[in-house]
């Protein structure tokens, strides 16, 4: 089963990119939107993070069933997608 990822993220954003690095080293497949060129993008991001431009912002699952994530760690990502593999089973 594959639960859809959008990853929220920044060009200019370390973080941004040692998430896609960890997705993609467990062979994720994720959704990547540059909140820079994309305004409606950069608000929900805002919106979620109390008005903080807090990169990358994680949407793991789908409908009710979904984890939102901002700059995780590691260990929060895994969390994350095992609880939204759960969720979605």
């Amino acid at each position: 089963m594959s639960i859809p990822i959008i990853l929220y993220g920044a060009t200019d954003c370390d973080d941004t990119a040692h998430t896609c690095a960890a997705l993609q080293a467990r062979g994720i497949a994720y959704t990547a939107i540059n909140i820079a060129t994309d305004p409606a993008a950069e608000a929900f991001v805002r919106f979620i993070n109390r008005g903080y431009r807090s990169t990358p912002t994680l949407v793991i699952g789908s409908g009710k069933r979904k984890v939102i994530l901002t700059e995780p760690t590691p260990s929060d990502l895994d969390w994350a997608l095992s609880l939204a593999t759960a969720l979605h089973e």
